[in-house]
């Protein structure tokens, strides 16, 4: 198990980074996570050549996804302030968020809703605006209206559990100094659909890998 704090204090005065200005305020890059762990546990069958059995569980909180748009307009240190050149804006006197900085592919992948109308490859949501109310997402946790703060409550991908099992023979043929074995193995038995991170300054765009079945033989000497 692990927690990662990855905070970032401008200013910035040398090296190679992305943290040039922020308004001097503390900030989280993308490998920020508050907390993940992997859970193996594997039963061997007390009988000779019989195979033992795997199962993985896999728990994350969530990476920082700072380019989830989001509605603040009060606190200096958010990404989403007016005063940064955020997303938020008003429709009809009411708190809403403006889309246009993301292509109708990247709301797709971010998974956002609005008031029912997703996103997709093509078509983004309607007018490219929405009601911080109304703007959801299965993949990604929007903060709440006027609640984000690009240091202590920023955009995450959404929690996810992940699950693996995997069946082995490590002696199929009970030899002695020449072995063959044989393991077959189910990735993401549940076929999450989840994101990985979301245009991450350094690696970009990222689903978890879908369900997989992988069957593996070998011959050890």
């Amino acid at each position: 198990m692990s927690s990662v704090a990855a905070r970032f204090f401008p200013p910035q005065v040398a090296g190679a980074g992305a943290a040039p200005g922020n308004g001097g305020f503390p900030f989280r890059i993308d490998h920020d996570e508050r907390y993940n762990q992997t859970t193996h546990l594997q039963y061997q069958i007390p009988v000779k050549g019989s195979p033992w059995v795997g199962f993985n569980w896999r728990y994350d909180s969530g990476l920082v996804a700072g380019s989830v748009p989001c509605y603040n307009v009060t606190d200096p240190n958010s990404v989403c302030n007016q005063i940064n050149g955020g997303p938020s804006i008003t429709i009809n006197g009411q708190p809403g968020i403006d889309l246009s900085g993301l292509t109708p592919d990247q709301q797709f992948q971010a998974g956002l809703t609005c008031n029912g109308m997703k996103a997709t490859p093509f078509v983004g949501v309607p007018g490219n605006q929405c009601l911080a109310s109304q703007l959801t997402s299965k993949l990604a946790s929007i903060p709440a209206p006027g609640t984000e703060n690009d240091d202590h409550t920023p955009p995450r991908i959404a929690p996810r559990n992940l699950f693996d099992v995997s069946l082995g023979e490590d002696n199929l043929f009970n030899g002695d100094n020449r072995k063959w074995s044989l393991r077959l193995t189910a990735v993401n038995i549940t076929n999450k659909y989840a994101l990985y991170n979301f245009l991450s300054t350094f690696s970009g765009t990222h689903y978890v890998t879908p369900r997989a079945l992988n069957a593996e033989l070998g011959f050890h000497f």
